[in-house]
């Protein structure tokens, strides 16, 4: 939570900062954005008015450089290097950790050979120090480095951006998510209804069995009675017939 508090506040920062800024000052500040260890998300700062007043201007640049790291990946900058500045070692750093958080978002099972090809990694032992250091010391990402299997499980991932495109899918998931959510709800509460039917069926069918172990226990006492009654009766006879021979 102090992680989240903090990233918030820094957002918060530099949106203000970019709200009275223009031309080469924004400029600058998108370059410390977008180079600044502990920010991974950028869609409220490319909301601010004053940014969107970079297009058509000899700053349109750093506006296009800003919409790379918050959509884009590593990718997607060699695929248009040549419309786009130069990087910094700081902000090829960031689009690379941004890059692993884009591939974490669909598998969880990220294999090496996979990772070295988006990250431009020549080698197994630079992938692994990057993931380690540059990603999980980051808090970015958790998971665990499987040599044997040359892949990557994520554990977790942080969320980036959310694209315009994706926005619709994100509401229809959600939708989706509630419906499900309904329904659980009301079969929840249809198993309750029925556990307690059930247990009114079970109680009821206690009470007549209760009762009729009653009744049977009376009748088997009024029998005894009789048949003590019918001894006696049986005994006396036999004692007087007895006694007149």
């Amino acid at each position: 939570m102090d992680i989240e508090r903090k990233h918030a506040e820094l957002i918060d920062l530099f949106v203000k900062q970019a709200a009275v800024l223009d031309g080469p000052a924004l400029a600058g500040l998108v370059l410390e954005v977008t180079s600044h260890p502990s920010l991974f998300a950028f869609s409220e700062i490319l909301s601010v008015p004053n940014l969107a007043k970079l297009e058509g201007t000899q700053y349109s640049s750093s506006l296009d450089v800003l919409r790379l790291f918050a959509y884009g990946t590593w990718g997607d900058y060699r695929s248009n290097a040549g419309s786009l500045p130069a990087l910094s070692s700081d902000q090829v750093r960031k689009l690379k950790q941004l890059s692993v958080l884009t591939l974490a978002e669909t598998n969880k099972v990220l294999r090496y050979n996979q990772l070295m090809q988006e990250l431009d990694v020549s080698n197994v032992r630079e992938l692994e120090d990057f993931l380690i250091n540059e990603c999980m010391y980051a808090g970015i990402v958790r998971g665990k480095l499987d040599q044997l299997r040359t892949c990557f499980e994520v554990q977790f991932a942080a969320g980036r951006d959310l694209r315009p495109e994706q926005l619709n899918n994100m509401i229809q998931t959600l939708s989706n998510w509630l419906d499900t959510s309904d329904n659980l709800l009301y079969l929840i509460q249809e198993k309750i209804k029925w556990a307690d039917t059930m247990s009114e069926a079970t109680k009821k069918h206690r009470k007549e069995i209760e009762d009729k172990v009653e009744e049977v226990k009376k009748s088997l006492k009024k029998l005894n009675t009789l048949s003590r009654q019918t001894w006696t009766y049986e005994a006396m006879r036999t004692c007087s017939l007895n006694m007149e021979d």
